[in-house]
């Protein structure tokens, strides 16, 4: 008998294990998250669902160091995540696009890296390469005004990625855009994902969107904010929108919506 080979490993980019944070107000203490237990492998794609004020984007917010727990531990490609910050580790992109409308987008692109201290010739190959990545080629020299707001969010996940981050943090980027719009740019970011293979952390409050790019699902409730589900997803990664109609689709957002429902009492 042929031996069996042996079980890839995945390695593992975030690892979260019992964090809470309570923020302190002066009505009291605010019990934001608690207890929560999460490991992200390499190359995934994980979306955080729950309604307003579950935690979402303060649980991404403390990966990327923008607020820190007070307890519990995580870490951010085996660092804290205030060494994973300074060492560049991650990509942030926010809901609104937050491009500077004195620059151009090519200069929106660019910030990072002049604060990097790149040479302009790098810093050039760079901003061509990922307006490529987004379908931005043509666009270098218009101002952010100039452009839709679907543009300007793939400018800003072009400026997110300029560096070459492993780690891509994404809170609620295409929540303002309307249907369409966020259908089409849904698949570009499938593609894009597929291209780089990154690890991408993304917070909707949409379940088709949610269903449709993400390998995994968390389900997050409220007061204070907990993993209720996590909910895998065997969709093939070459997907486009006519999946959305499939039982296999179907059958993952039905476990998306009885989890919000049941994790989430909308009497209180």
């Amino acid at each position: 008998m042929q031996p069996q080979p042996a079980e890839e490993t995945v390695r593992s980019v975030i690892d979260i294990a019992k964090l809470s944070l309570t923020f302190e107000t002066n009505d009291g203490p605010v019990h934001a998250l608690a207890d929560i237990d999460l490991d992200i492998g390499e190359g995934e794609f994980v979306s955080f669902i729950g309604p307003s004020g579950c935690g979402k984007t303060t649980l991404l917010r403390v990966i990327a160091d923008l607020e820190k727990p007070t307890g519990g531990s995580i870490s951010v490609n085996g660092m804290t995540p205030d060494e994973a910050r300074l060492k560049r580790a991650y990509g942030y992109v926010f809901q609104a696009a937050a491009l500077y409308p004195w620059r151009t987008i090519a200069d929106n692109i660019a910030l990072p890296l002049e604060i990097m201290g790149m040479s302009r010739a790098e810093r050039s190959e760079r901003i061509a390469r990922n307006m490529e990545l987004v379908n931005l080629a043509g666009f270098e020299r218009k101002y952010p005004w100039q452009l839709s707001g679907g543009m300007q969010q793939r400018a800003s996940i072009a400026r997110a990625l300029s560096f070459d981050p492993d780690l891509l943090l994404m809170d609620e980027p295409f929540g303002a855009l309307d249907e369409i719009v966020r259908d089409h740019l849904n698949e570009q970011l499938l593609k894009l994902w597929d291209k780089t293979n990154k690890t991408v952390v993304f917070v909707t409050h949409s379940i088709p969107e949610a269903v449709f790019l993400s390998t995994r699902i968390v389900v997050l409730c409220p007061r204070p904010g907990r993993i209720y589900d996590v909910i895998e997803s065997d969709l093939p990664r070459d997907r486009t929108l006519d999946i959305r109609e499939s039982p296999e689709f179907l059958k993952i957002a039905h476990r998306v919506r009885e989890g919000l429902r049941a994790g989430h009492s909308y009497d209180d």
